[in-house]
């Protein structure tokens, strides 16, 4: 039998080589034809990994858009309340109520924009969501099915776990109750618009008052009081403007004035007329300085001020209502006709014994006579002011000037100051209602945790198929690829390279950002709105900075008013209230153990997979094989689009509809 195959001098025989050429080629079809075998078995397993990252895409497509949704929810909430707040700081500014009702407003029309968004938003939400089983089925079986060629059939799809919604979206539903913000700046508006009218009052009466003083051209009170008195110097300072006087300088003037005039003033006269005369003048004298003396202006650390300017005699009626015409100063003397007063002891008159002194008013009741000789009476004393106060050239007349503008200028001064401390008052309480509404803004924000949170575990047969007959017909008998199934998992991780949040940028940029259509104070809301949505991932720090910049941006404001007062303390109370910082992040698919999903919802790994192998139909659509997994697909929102909400553009009028393409996330055409 050897011989066959070998040959003693030639070596190996023709038929030798033959059979080894044959098995060299059996061998070489067999190990192809078990390398195509093994290739294909194996690609089940890669099929089935992209099913389940392909079901988690849809699951990560709606994480992305919920979040966008709770941003908007969210920034436009602050962003209402930041706006309500500048409409309290200028509502209580002097001169911009009207002002500051308009932008109360339109932090009024933001929060009501925003309810509507939030509820229509949080239905539209939860339709998506309770689609979400069929998404991740639909593109998962579309992704498996994709697969399927070069002769072999693949079916299966992937299961979102857990299969049913633990989402809560209550807090998209939550309100912001601003009725007390708007009643504050209607109140602190009206508060400051009577302050404002008080301001003016006081300012034109300390004008009025400086220029009796200081500025009449030729006279004023300073002018009399050189030319009369002789004062100068420090007795009779000049104020170049209103700005720098104040009412104590005409009442410590008067003083020094009516000193000067008493000083120099000595009864005497060439006859008895001249001396009455100068009598009276030096009574009128000393009851002046004696009044100016009483006289007081003092200003509270509060700003209010209170304002003691006598007003002086300037008629004889007058003249009856005061201590010249009660008190008993005028001399008398016995004379034969009886007790009579006299205007001087020098007078003629003055002929009997000293009888003591009189007053003018017992003169007027009969007591005492009348002295023939001097004639005083009431209506002597009462011509020393007459002429004085009622042409322009007398002290007397400024003074009258100076004490009426003091009496409108303390009424005015005091009810501004009033205005401002209830203006002040409302702005403390304001401060409180602020950061109460931020509260209510920073409750835990939604809970996501939809169907697919914890992964999706995808399922993939084959189906049994010949071994290509290129590789078997000429060598091997035929060869078949048994049926064969596999099992995958995927779940999201976040992506560190988007902690920055471009989604919400790239939204942003598609709606706009812009300046408002409102004018004034309301120019930045858009660009506090887009400040907002974009931190909503590191909320904490950036409600403090927008809100902040644009209430610095507010005009009109004057420091050291309430309003400036207000915006510092909103300020304050934004940074620190506490809102969390959301993880913003992008979830990707990852191909993760099936065991680590199947645990966390509760089941064990070998014969859940098991089950979901025996489930998956040999012929019958993923709706069906998840159907018998327990999973309950429903179709909630049809095909095609859904618009899960209008978004209303703070400041602009205008909305974005919110519209998912859900051919596209279910992995259709």
């Amino acid at each position: 039998m050897l011989s066959l195959f070998r040959d003693a001098r030639d070596g190996f025989t023709t038929v030798a080589v033959a059979v080894a050429l044959v098995l060299s080629l059996a061998l070489t079809f067999s190990v192809a034809t078990a390398t195509w075998v093994a290739g294909r078995s194996s690609e089940v397993q890669r099929v089935a990994d992209a099913g389940a990252m392909a079901g988690q895409n849809a699951v990560a497509a709606f994480s992305t858009i919920a979040q966008v949704v709770d941003a908007c929810v969210l920034s436009m909430g602050l962003a209402g309340v930041v706006v309500l707040g500048a409409g309290l700081v200028v509502s209580c500014v002097p001169g911009l109520s009207a002002a500051g009702a308009g932008v109360t407003e339109a932090g009024r029309g933001i929060l009501d924009a925003r309810r509507g968004f939030a509820r229509s938003a949080a239905e539209g939400i939860e339709r998506l969501e309770a689609t979400l089983p069929l998404l991740v089925v639909a593109n998962s079986a579309s992704c498996v099915a994709a697969n399927s060629g070069d002769g072999l059939s693949y079916a299966g799809c992937a299961l979102p776990f857990p299969t049913e919604s633990r989402s809560d979206f209550s807090a998209l539903r939550s309100d912001v109750d601003d009725r007390r913000l708007e009643e504050l700046s209607d109140q602190m508006g009206e508060a400051s618009d009577e302050a404002e009218e008080a301001h003016d009052a006081a300012r034109a009466a300390l004008e009025r008052g400086w220029l009796a003083d200081c500025g009449s051209v030729p006279y004023c009170l300073r002018e009399r009081a050189g030319s009369l008195a002789g004062l100068a110097g420090a007795l009779n300072p000049d104020y170049p403007d209103a700005s720098s006087w104040s009412f104590g300088a005409p009442l410590l003037r008067a003083r020094a004035y009516y000193a000067a005039r008493l000083e120099a003033e000595v009864v005497a006269g060439d006859d008895p007329e001249e001396l009455t005369d100068s009598a009276c003048r030096r009574a009128y004298y000393a009851y002046a300085l004696q009044e100016v003396s009483r006289g007081s202006y003092a200003e509270a650390p509060d700003g209010s001020v209170s304002i003691e300017l006598p007003s002086l005699p300037s008629n004889t009626d007058q003249t009856r209502e005061t201590e010249l015409y009660t008190d008993a100063t005028w001399p008398c003397t016995e004379e034969a006709a009886g007790r009579t007063l006299h205007s001087s002891p020098l007078c003629p008159g003055a002929t009997g014994a000293p009888s003591g002194t009189a007053s003018l008013s017992a003169l007027d009741a009969g007591s005492v006579r009348p002295c023939a000789t001097c004639k005083m009476d009431v209506v002597d004393l009462g011509r020393v002011a007459t002429a004085s106060t009622a042409i322009e050239n007398g002290f007397e007349h400024h003074w009258r000037l100076i004490v009426e503008a003091s009496e409108e200028y303390e009424r005015a001064r005091n009810e501004e100051v009033a205005a401002e401390g209830r203006a002040r008052e409302l702005a403390e309480e304001a401060e409180g209602v602020f950061a109460w509404a931020l509260e209510q803004l920073s409750v835990a924000r939604p809970r996501l945790c939809p169907p697919g949170a914890w992964g999706c575990v995808s399922v993939v047969t084959r189906d049994a198929r010949d071994v290509p007959a290129g590789l078997t017909s000429a060598f091997l008998s035929s060869a078949e690829l048994p049926a064969g199934a596999a099992v995958s998992a995927a779940a999201l991780a976040p992506d560190d390279s988007t902690a920055r949040n471009s989604v919400l940028s790239r939204f942003l940029d598609a709606l706009g950002a812009g300046d408002s259509a409102l004018g004034g104070a309301l120019d930045g809301v858009m660009e506090l709105w887009g400040s907002l949505l974009v931190g909503y991932g590191s909320a904490y720090g950036d409600v403090a900075r927008a809100g902040g910049e644009f209430l610095d941006g507010l005009d009109g404001v004057l420091g050291g008013t309430v309003g400036s007062w207000l915006r510092a303390r909103l300020t304050q109370v934004m940074e620190a209230t506490g809102f969390e910082p959301v993880d913003l992040r992008l979830r990707k698919p990852v191909l993760v153990n099936t065991r680590d999903v199947l645990d966390q919802s509760g089941l064990e790994q070998l014969s859940t997979v098991r089950s979901l192998v025996d489930a998956l139909p040999a012929h019958g659509s993923p709706e069906e094989f998840a159907r018998a997994m327990g999973v309950w697909v429903v179709d909630e929102v049809g095909s095609g689009s859904l618009t899960v909400a209008e978004v209303p553009v703070p400041g602009t009028g205008l909305s974005i509809p919110l519209t998912i393409d859900l051919s596209a996330l279910a992995g259709a055409a």
